[in-house]
């Protein structure tokens, strides 16, 4: 799907993860208008939209150590404390779309989830992709899954949207966080990473601000590097959602946006 993008909400661009189930409405509903907005002016945009769970599902997760697994009856009650958290940003984010003229279709990941020690290796795209056939916007999100090792586990956006660019092969995959992009050792923006220029910026890289289970910005962009190995004519844009405007820029003219872009090498 040469026309299709991929994009990510980050939790701590939605949310104040530094207190709890703390969204931030001013934003999510600018961010909305963004897609819709995006979507009216190319009118064969196809998206799939992946939120964050922020200080929504991340707590619940900390608090309940779910990530590590599930096995008691009281880690079980977690895991299902932890699902319901997410499901209710995922439901904030979904009613913003909506509310904006984005026909969003929720799709709840641990429905058909399933994961070996950590990694996942099941997950229903079929809908996904009978949903953007029909000119809808697939809206998937962290969650909980279950583990054939741990149990249960945390799956991050990340890790959906990856397995998704497997079977849908997008152009790019589009993280829209609270940075402007990938900071290096001097504290810029990073233009451009590759798995050959990874080493210098590895230092610089730090975790991310308030709770996340699922790591901070170096696993995040070691995991883009691997994805985008995998898939070479993949590219992959960190930017700032903060600003306004720069959402829809990046639906549309992806490799023009102020941030990041990591790819397989360098043009």
């Amino acid at each position: 799907m040469s026309n299709l993008l991929l994009l990510k909400l980050g939790g701590s661009l939605l949310t104040d993860k530094a207190g709890v189930e703390a969204l931030r409405p001013a934003v999510l509903g600018r961010l909305a208008q963004e897609v819709q907005a995006a979507r009216r002016e190319d009118p064969d945009l196809q998206l799939v939209v992946g939120h964050g769970s922020g200080s929504f599902g991340h707590v619940a997760a900390a608090r309940h150590g779910t990530a590590r697994g599930a096995h008691t009856p009281e880690e079980w009650r977690g895991f299902a404390d932890v699902s319901a958290a997410a499901a209710r940003l995922n439901r904030l984010v979904t009613e913003a779309l909506l509310a904006a003229g984005v026909p969003a279709l929720s799709l709840q990941p641990s429905a058909s989830a399933l994961c070996e020690d950590g990694t996942l290796i099941q997950l229903a795209v079929e809908p996904v992709r009978m949903a953007l056939q029909r000119n809808l916007v697939p809206v998937v999100y962290g969650d909980v899954a279950f583990d054939r090792h741990r149990g249960g586990t945390i799956i991050s956006t990340e890790k959906i949207l990856s397995f998704l660019v497997k079977h849908l092969r997008p152009s790019w995959l589009l993280l829209a966080g609270e940075t402007e992009g990938v900071y290096d050792a001097e504290g810029q923006v990073a233009a451009a990473i590759t798995p050959e220029t990874f080493p210098a910026l590895e230092a610089a890289l730090g975790a991310s601000r308030g709770t996340d289970v699922t790591g901070g910005m170096d696993s995040k962009v070691r995991g883009m590097l691997e994805l985008v190995r995998t898939h070479p004519a993949l590219r992959v844009s960190v930017f700032s959602g903060l600003e306004p405007g720069r959402l829809q820029q990046a639906l549309l003219q992806p490799g023009q946006v102020t941030g990041t872009i990591i790819r397989c090498q360098d043009l």
